[in-house]
């Protein structure tokens, strides 16, 4: 057998290495080739990172009121803005021990855990977890499609994230992080979700509530109002992580593991003040547009009192209940078995999501009922009610009132642990609507619409017009008065007819009574309509229109002699805006809602300087100011006096008690209230007065919603006897009045006179800044 020389065999191994090296740089190349071929390909259309450098994310429109607190806000995306100082170390270390462990050290793409995370994926045959940094998760976000799950779209997110970490540094990378990412029920970022889950700042956040946080970076299933159990094991995983990388100690561990959720849900509702917030928005679109409203972002510092608006709240909710048990039970509740609304165990009320405390009115669902009580859950309480719960409505047991599944109204009268004591409600039939104003500034301090902002968005202060019956005699008696009349001259309450629209016109008193010869003063005092509507005739009706439009009305007001007895149609908030001239020395300051408007960034967009009106002369305006004190002190007014401290007012009751109302005032807030239903033609009842239906709100809303504020007379206000010199009437009031107002002239006029023009009341009110 013949051999080859050793060189032979070395020369042929040698062409062997060579053709596999050969072959092997060759597929490097086609490799790298293909790779760099993939990298033009995917990077060719990748979006301009230097984007980053003016982006701005989504954030809301903060609302705040006079006294600097955030009372609500607008957004599609519910976001606050968090610097890098601001976010608490123990979130920065729940985020990146579950998301991104190593986080400080990679740029951009954590090689290693890629290799890591595609061998479990492989062993488990499924995608069990991911790999992408925090860096990777933002350039996701913020530039490529979420619901793409593509290997293109995997690299554009890598390519991005490794420019993102060139440009930018990491603890800025963190905080467009941290703005961005998405924590379920419209939260974006950590300082939106804390404020919602927990209803406090992303500064004061807990370990366990920081962990809970981190661990809904992953989605929107981890929510622990979707799913408690599952957001809990995702929140003790996140611990758990946190002190296998050293973050927090075992025993941190431990601890925090053991405490429950505790979620404070705060829900975005604007519950303090909707009706102000609605009429907010409405002018902060109309001005800067919707865009910079619910995307960019304002900070709106309003005049809204907090104290005095739920003052307000409770007042009008307490006054409609009391009217309605006036009334009687009316039944028809709403039944969630018969109307298939779900089961007595998970059914979940939307009034239970809003705080529950004494005093609030609240839905409640019928568990169980027998002859002697019935059971009621009001969301984590149970209540049982007995026959002094519900005895205003005539029934002597539950079961002649309620059945199980019903849905009925109570009123909190206290609470214990897990236990109410209630009492049986039902939703009131007819509205009511309130405004208070700042008399020094104009400031409007609170503002209620209607019962229900959910049910009716309809804001009855700004946009409903009503007849305002007598209490639009103020401007009849101010027109006297600055033409020379005094509080102490007499005029005759006696029978009386006038030509008004070319047809004979007889007005009528409440009682059907007269008087004879009585001062201006008592004329007020006790709203004798026979002695207004003569004085009207004396001065003019068309001067006391001329006063009117200087005190603000701005709506129609036909100069025929009903007028003096409020047969015109008003807005309460311009009717209360004009009572305030009487305080004020004669000027009236436009009514406003706002005080300034800052860009999210702090810079001034408008500021308020409402215009200022010279309305009376002073000394007019202090006579009118005494004279409506005689109307709280003597006259139909009287239960104002309950207040115990200087005040002035005017009822006002329409034909056939359609309309209440009473406007007062101190020398510091001047606030009125009409009660009636949105139907025009529908009673309150017999008896309902501006007195009895208006009057008591008004009284509530004033006790506590200047508690705390000190008691001040009236200025330059000099009794009425003094004005009256050596020639004092002496008036005979009886030391009660009447507690009921007296309704105005009768609403059917003489053909030949045109009825008031009407204004659609679906027409949106315009209140000045």
């Amino acid at each position: 057998m013949l051999s080859l020389p050793p060189i032979t065999l070395r020369l042929r191994g040698w062409k062997l290495i060579d053709r596999v090296a050969i072959a092997f740089l060759l597929l490097c190349s086609i490799a790298l080739g293909a790779g760099c071929g993939l990298l033009f390909v995917y990077a060719s259309d990748l979006p301009e990172i230097r984007a980053l450098e003016t982006y701005r994310p989504n954030v809301v429109t903060e609302i705040y009121a006079d006294d600097g607190q955030m009372v609500g806000s607008f957004a599609l995306q519910r976001r606050i803005l968090m610097t890098y100082e601001q976010c608490p170390k123990i979130l920065y270390n729940a985020v990146s021990s579950i998301e991104d462990q190593h986080f400080e050290d990679h740029w951009g793409i954590d090689f290693p855990r890629i290799a890591g995370a595609a061998y479990r994926n492989l062993i488990k045959g499924r995608r069990a977890e991911g790999a992408s940094t925090i860096t990777m998760q933002l350039a996701g976000n913020l530039f490529l499609d979420r619901s793409d799950r593509s290997f293109r779209r995997k690299m554009q997110e890598m390519l991005l994230s490794l420019q993102i970490e060139r440009r930018y540094t990491k603890p800025q990378i963190f905080t467009m992080y941290t703005n961005q990412v998405y924590l379920a029920h419209g939260n974006y970022g950590f300082a939106a979700a804390s404020q919602f889950y927990f209803g406090k700042p992303v500064t004061d956040l807990k370990l366990q509530e920081a962990a809970l946080l981190a661990g809904m970076v992953r989605g929107p299933i981890y929510s622990p109002l979707n799913d408690p159990q599952r957001a809990l094991g995702r929140r003790n995983l996140v611990l758990r992580r946190m002190q296998e990388e050293g973050k927090i100690t075992p025993s941190e561990e431990a601890a925090a593991k053991k405490t429950p959720l505790g979620l404070h849900i705060q829900y975005p509702r604007n519950d303090l003040a909707p009706y102000f917030f609605e009429e907010l928005r409405k002018y902060l679109e109309s001005t800067y547009g919707t865009e910079a409203v619910h995307e960019r972002g304002l900070r709106v510092y309003t005049t809204l009192n907090v104290g005095m608006q739920r003052a307000a709240n409770l007042a009008v909710r307490d006054g409609l209940h009391a009217y309605d048990r006036r009334h009687g039970w009316r039944g028809g509740l709403p039944n969630i078995l018969k109307d298939n609304l779900g089961t007595l165990e998970n059914y979940e009320d939307d009034d239970w999501r809003r705080p529950i405390e004494k005093g609030s009115y609240v839905t409640g669902l019928v568990m169980a009922v027998d002859e002697k009580y019935a059971t009621i859950k009001i969301g984590t309480y149970r209540a049982v009610i007995s026959a002094s719960d519900f005895a205003w409505t005539g029934r002597k047991k539950p079961s002649e009132l309620l059945k199980v599944g019903d849905l009925a109204q109570f009123s909190i009268q206290d609470l214990r642990e897990s236990t109410a004591r209630v009492q049986v409600e039902q939703q009131p039939a007819p509205q009511a609507a309130m405004v208070a104003i700042d008399n020094p500034t104009g400031e409007i301090k609170a503002l209620v619409g209607g019962y229900s902002f959910e049910d009716s968005k309809f804001n009855r202060a700004t946009q409903a017009v009503r007849q305002v019956g007598s209490s639009f005699k103020i401007y009849v008696y101010a027109d006297a008065i600055q033409k020379g009349a005094s509080p102490c001259d007499t005029i005759l309450d006696a029978p009386f007819t006038s030509i008004s629209g070319g047809q004979p016109y007889s007005p009528r008193n409440y009682d059907e009574k007269f008087e004879g010869n009585i001062t201006l003063r008592r004329a007020l005092a006790g709203s004798r309509n026979v002695p207004a509507v003569k004085l009207a005739e004396k001065i003019g009706i068309g001067s006391v229109v001329e006063t009117a439009r200087r005190f603000g009305i701005t709506t129609p007001m036909p100069p025929y002699l009903p007028l003096a007895l409020g047969s015109a149609d008003m807005k309460l908030i311009e009717h209360v805006s004009a009572f305030t001239v009487f305080p004020d020395d004669g000027i009236r300051i436009d009514p406003h809602m706002i005080r300034r408007v800052t860009s999210y960034d702090g810079a001034l967009l408008e500021e308020a300087r409402p215009a200022i009106h010279e309305v009376v002369p002073p000394e007019v305006a202090h006579t009118m100011t005494a004279m409506l004190e005689e109307v709280v002190q003597f006259g139909t007014g009287i239960a104002a006096k309950q207040l115990k401290r200087p005040a002035a007012g005017k009822t006002g009751t329409t034909q056939d008690y359609t309309d209440a109302w009473f406007i007062g005032f101190t020398p510091q807030i001047t606030s009125g209230v009409w009660v009636g239903y949105d139907d025009k033609q529908i009673s309150l009842g017999k008896k309902e007065t501006g007195a009895r239906a208006a009057l008591p709100i008004w009284l509530e809303f004033m006790q506590n919603g200047l508690a705390g504020m000190p008691v001040l007379d009236f200025q330059n206000v000099v009794p009425l006897e003094q004005q009256a010199g050596d020639h004092v009437i002496h008036v005979d009031t009886p030391d009660t009045a009447p507690t009921e107002d007296e309704p105005r002239a009768p609403k059917e006029r003489p053909p030949a006179v045109p009825p008031p023009a009407k204004t659609t009341e679906g027409t949106t009110g315009e209140l000045r800044r």
